[in-house]
C-alpha cells in the first residue's frame, strides 16, 4: 500500500511540474489545425488588403485589412488556436454591419514570425492599434476592439490603454488561473498558473462602452465567466447572451448574435453605421 501510495503521489508530481512547464505549449495553438492559411476573405466575396506590421520588438506580423463602408474600424483578436483564415464568417459578419475589419494573426501564428508569448501577444495588438491610427490615420474613436476567448484579454488590456469607439469582450475567461482551476480542479491550478491574460481585470481600465458576449450553452468558458467580466466592466456595459457552443455560437445563433452587434453598434455615439 505504502508503495502504491508512493508511486502515485510521484505521479501526481510529474504531472503538476509538466502541467507548469508546458503551460504555454497547452494554452498556445498555432498549429491546430495548422498556421497555413486555408482561405482568403475572397473566398466569402470581400476584396481585402495583405497587412504586414512590425511591433516594437521587431517581429513582422501578418494580417487582411477588409473595407466596409463606414468609417467604423473593428480590430479582431482571435483566440488561442488557428489563424486568422479560420475566421472569415466572422470577417464577414462584421462587413455586413458597415465595419471595415483588421485581423492580424499573433507572432508564431499563420504567417507572422516569433513565437507566441503573452507580453509578445500585448506587443503585437499595440502594433496592431498603431498601424491604424498612426499608418492609416484612423481616429480612436472610429475603432472598435473586438477580441474572441483569449482574444479578449488582448482587446480588453489594449481598449484599457487607449480610448477606442468600443470594446466588444466575446467567449471570454476571466482570467487564465480561473479557468485553469475549473478545467483541472484536481490541480493547484491557480498555483501552477503563470500565465494571467486576466480579462476581467483589463476590463476594469476600460472607459468606453463594452459589450460582453457569451453563450449559456459554451462548454469549454462556462457562462459565469462572461457574467463575471460584465460585472467588473464600468458603464455603459452590456450583457448579450446567445445559444450554441464556444467555437460556433456566433454562426449556430447568427440571428441573435449579429442582431445584438447591431443594436451595441447603433447606441455608440458616432455617426450610424450605414446597413
Amino acid at each position: 500500500m505504502l508503495r502504491l501510495i508512493v508511486v502515485l503521489a510521484a505521479c501526481y508530481g510529474l504531472l503538476v511540474l509538466i502541467v507548469y512547464f508546458m503551460q504555454s505549449r497547452m494554452l498556445y495553438l498555432p498549429d491546430l489545425p495548422g498556421r497555413t492559411l486555408t482561405a482568403t476573405p475572397t473566398d466569402v466575396g470581400l476584396d481585402y488588403e495583405d497587412v504586414s506590421i512590425e511591433s516594437a520588438d521587431g517581429v513582422t506580423l501578418h494580417g487582411w485589412f477588409v473595407s466596409g463602408p463606414s468609417s467604423r474600424v473593428l480590430l479582431f483578436f482571435h483566440g488561442n488556436a488557428g489563424n486568422i483564415s479560420h475566421r472569415l464568417e466572422s470577417i464577414r459578419q462584421f462587413e455586413s454591419l458597415g465595419l471595415s475589419v483588421l485581423i492580424i494573426d499573433y507572432r508564431g501564428y499563420g504567417q507572422s514570425e516569433g513565437r507566441a508569448t503573452e507580453k509578445g501577444i500585448y506587443r503585437d495588438a499595440d502594433a496592431a492599434w498603431r498601424h491604424l491610427v498612426e499608418d492609416r490615420g484612423i481616429a480612436a474613436t472610429d475603432i472598435v476592439v473586438f477580441g474572441r476567448s483569449l482574444g479578449a484579454s488582448v482587446a480588453a488590456r489594449l481598449a484599457g490603454r487607449h480610448q477606442p469607439l468600443a470594446l466588444i469582450v466575446e467567449s471570454s475567461f476571466t482570467s487564465v488561473p480561473d479557468i485553469a482551476q475549473d478545467l483541472y480542479p484536481w490541480l493547484p491550478a491557480r498555483w501552477l498558473s503563470r500565465l494571467s491574460h486576466a480579462t476581467r481585470d483589463y476590463v476594469r481600465d476600460v472607459r468606453c462602452p463594452v459589450l460582453v458576449v457569451h453563450s449559456r450553452d459554451d462548454e469549454i468558458i462556462p457562462f459565469h465567466h462572461g457574467e463575471a467580466i460584465f460585472a467588473a466592466a464600468n458603464e455603459p456595459r452590456t450583457l448579450l447572451g446567445i445559444r450554441g457552443t464556444h467555437n460556433d455560437g456566433f454562426l449556430q445563433d447568427e440571428r441573435a448574435y449579429v442582431g445584438g452587434l447591431r443594436a451595441f453598434l447603433t447606441r455608440l455615439s458616432a455617426p450610424a453605421l450605414s446597413h
